[in-house]
């Protein structure tokens, strides 16, 4: 598993949300449905998927997390919280590129912090209909953002919107996963993917996660394969 998705706000921890309402109903389905999930959940035990409810944080954590260790993640955003303690988009345009670049982030990176804080500056994101739109027209919206892949405004369905039905095929944690629960380790296609997800519908996001934890227990609840 690579870096941890959405650790919340720099500086100190978002507060998180509870637990989604549908999870007790997703995972008595999964179980009754699917013979590895009846196996694997009741071994996860009682953690739950956790999101964090600052849509700008979430996206700017992965931004920050991209195609780095979580170590050199968690370096730059502890610095990123120094310089913008409150990390709203105007402080971040305030700062600008030199003082991004300052908080460890590649050029790139910078540029794409930048364009984030200004799609949300001048609300050319719908932060307040995200609520109403059904996944595939959030998923439109987001990656019209610079640095925001189908991969990364997937995560954000998961862990910000909470949505149930989500299946990320290009996160390496969820193949790495039903590879070693379902194939015995051997190598897995997006179609295998699909054929293996399709008998966890409408809870796909909960049988993702509990794939994640299958990989990597100890960060329970907000854990996911940065791999954008």
């Amino acid at each position: 598993m690579a870096a941890e998705q959405d650790k919340g706000g720099p500086g100190a921890p978002a507060p998180e949300l509870d637990v989604p309402a549908y999870w007790a109903e997703a995972k008595a389905e999964l179980m009754r449905r699917d013979r590895i999930m009846k196996r694997l959940i009741p071994q996860i035990g009682d953690m739950h998927l956790k999101g964090h409810p600052d849509p700008f944080t979430t996206l700017a954590r992965s931004i920050v997390g991209q195609q780095v260790t979580p170590k050199a993640a968690d370096a730059a955003w502890t610095k990123l919280g120094l310089a913008c303690p409150k990390l709203t988009p105007a402080q971040v345009i305030k700062l600008g590129g030199e003082g991004l670049a300052a908080c460890g982030l590649s050029k790139r990176k910078t540029e794409y912090i930048l364009d984030l804080a200004d799609h949300f500056k001048a609300k050319r994101v719908h932060t307040n209909l995200w609520s109403q739109m059904d996944d595939e027209a959030v998923i439109a919206e987001l990656v019209q953002i610079r640095g925001i892949s189908r991969w990364t405004a997937e995560m954000f369905l998961i862990f910000n919107l909470l949505r149930p039905n989500v299946l990320p095929l290009d996160d390496a944690g969820l193949i790495q996963g039903i590879s070693q629960n379902y194939f015995s380790g051997e190598p897995v296609s997006r179609s295998d993917a699909r054929e293996v997800a399709a008998n966890w519908e409408p809870w796909r996001t909960v049988a993702t996660w509990y794939l994640w934890r299958s990989l990597d227990p100890v960060n329970g609840s907000d854990g996911a394969s940065d791999t954008v």
